[in-house]
């Protein structure tokens, strides 16, 4: 009897957008090398830093792009572009994935739902227990039922994710490298009614308690949230997104891609 052969594990392309963040990255590319399935490359996107962040990338033996415009979604985005695996994988220099966790996300590419396009995980802030549990559930789990309720989907969190490289090369041509957005926000808003984002714990990291200081970077952060959801808002409101899910969940229809003029 003849049996089919295994398909290769698909590999994977980490990306990391990072500013004068050494010390977290170190701590990153250290998890990064503690891989079970190593990743294909590591992609360092500097942008703009000035404390041997990117030095520091190099000497690890990672890809380093230099990305000097301000702003995570431009950096990141450059990041995508340049990837050469069949995944690409987003964190921050401050994620502390798990041994298991490429794989946990090859898994869920490999055996996941027909249209998964987009696989996150919840992070989990270093903090002392029971902090860590407790701050983390209201922070990422707000983030997340809020989010999903404006997209009609569950949302992408940057700090964990992965998406099909030829996915994104549909979603770039909407997806905004402005400084402004929330780079993982508007990456969600990109998906189409029939398409699907995955929420597995499998792939959730541990990751530095800095987002919740109450200092200018919080005002910031609402601020690419609140301008995230305006500019997405102009081209389909939340409604129209709910009734364009269901008709596509009923096989009433797939929904298109807009392009930004």
């Amino acid at each position: 009897m003849e049996t089919t052969p295994a398909r290769p594990p698909l590999t994977c392309s980490v990306v990391v957008p990072v500013r004068d963040d050494a010390p977290e990255l170190r701590g990153l590319l250290q998890a990064l090398a503690q891989q079970t399935r190593p990743a294909l490359e590591v992609i360092v996107v500097d942008n703009g830093s000035s404390d041997g962040s990117a030095e520091l990338a190099r000497a690890a033996g990672c890809t380093v792009l230099e990305h000097p415009v301000p702003g995570i979604a431009g950096a990141a985005a450059a990041g995508y572009d340049a990837a050469r695996g069949d995944l690409i994988v987003r964190c921050d220099a401050d994620s502390r994935p798990s041994p298991g966790w490429l794989a946990a996300h090859q898994h869920a590419h490999a055996h996941g739902a027909a249209g998964t396009v987009l696989v996150t995980g919840p992070g989990w802030f270093r903090l002392p227990r029971p902090w860590s549990g407790l701050v983390s559930a209201v922070y990422v789990g707000g983030y997340l039922l809020l989010t999903a309720a404006a997209l009609a989907h569950a949302p992408t969190f940057g700090t964990t994710m992965s998406m099909p490289r030829r996915w994104w090369r549909e979603a770039r041509t909407t997806a905004s490298r402005s400084p402004d957005v929330h780079d993982d926000m508007d990456l969600s808003f990109q998906v189409r009614p029939g398409e699907r984002v995955r929420v597995r714990r499998a792939v959730g990291v541990s990751m530095s308690p800095r987002a919740l200081r109450l200092d200018r970077g919080q005002l910031l952060r609402w601020r690419r949230a609140a301008y995230t959801l305006r500019r997405n808002w102009r081209r389909e409101r939340p409604w129209e997104r709910w009734r364009a899910r269901c008709a596509a969940a009923s096989g009433l229809g797939a929904g298109h891609r807009e392009h930004d003029g």
